[in-house]
């Protein structure tokens, strides 16, 4: 852990998982619902497939929306729809333990602090102030935009991170809860340490390849604000 930190000169954070529960008190899959329930109404029920129909995740409906290529407008209206409630989401969303401390404690040690989301970066912002943590990233926020082509696992958000931060890749870690989180950061070329919340959730990671696997970020703030000795 002490040479991941000590390696990077620039922290990535994924925002639903490692920084916030976003949806803790406001479910996904009702937002789920209700995406789905914009798309009837706005004529692309037969978007819907039966795998979509069910998914509980407001991000796969989004996406699989988009993949079948319907007018700009039906996306974007979709896209909207979801980045307000996120935005409402984000209101009511629950800290990740240690997660503030983390970011204060990176930024005044000299590291940049950047978010590479597939949520809307609106959303990160509203929490990042909601929390007091805006100053510590500094507008650093690359959240989804309208291609949804760019979402993670494409490597879009954290090339813009990079280029944001003016940091190389290889003086780059990525902190992210997902297998897209992974996939994401290999792509670009950036070192990856993933956030599990239960075994099986490190297990996945370890299957997937991922070489650092950490279930609180207490290890992490540990690891960095700990003395060294010699």
């Amino acid at each position: 852990m002490r040479r991941l930190l000590s390696n990077a000169r620039c922290v990535l954070f994924d925002f639903d998982g490692p920084i916030c529960r976003l949806f803790a008190a406001r479910p996904a899959d009702g937002i789920a619902h209700r995406l789905r329930a914009l798309a009837v109404e706005l004529g692309a029920a037969s978007l819907l497939t039966p795998q979509l129909r069910a998914s509980p995740d407001p991000q796969q409906v989004l996406r699989g929306i988009a993949h079948h290529h319907p007018s700009p407008t039906v996306v974007h209206r979709i896209e909207a729809a979801l980045t307000r409630e996120e935005i409402s989401a984000a209101a009511t969303a629950s800290p990740t333990p240690y997660a503030a401390s983390l970011i204060a404690a990176l930024s005044t040690r000299g590291r940049q602090v950047a978010i590479v989301t597939n949520n809307s970066p609106l959303a990160a912002e509203f929490y990042l102030r909601r929390q007091q943590l805006t100053g510590y990233v500094g507008g650093r926020v690359h959240g989804r935009t309208r291609d949804i082509t760019l979402l993670k696992p494409h490597p879009d958000p954290v090339l813009r991170a990079l280029r944001s931060t003016g940091t190389a890749a290889g003086r780059a870690l990525m902190i992210g809860d997902t297998s897209t989180d992974l996939a994401a950061a290999r792509s670009a070329g950036v070192e990856f340490l993933g956030y599990a919340m239960d075994d099986a959730q490190a297990e996945a990671f370890r299957r997937a390849g991922a070489d650092y696997v950490t279930r609180s970020l207490e290890h992490v703030l540990t690891a960095l604000i700990a003395p060294t000795h010699g």
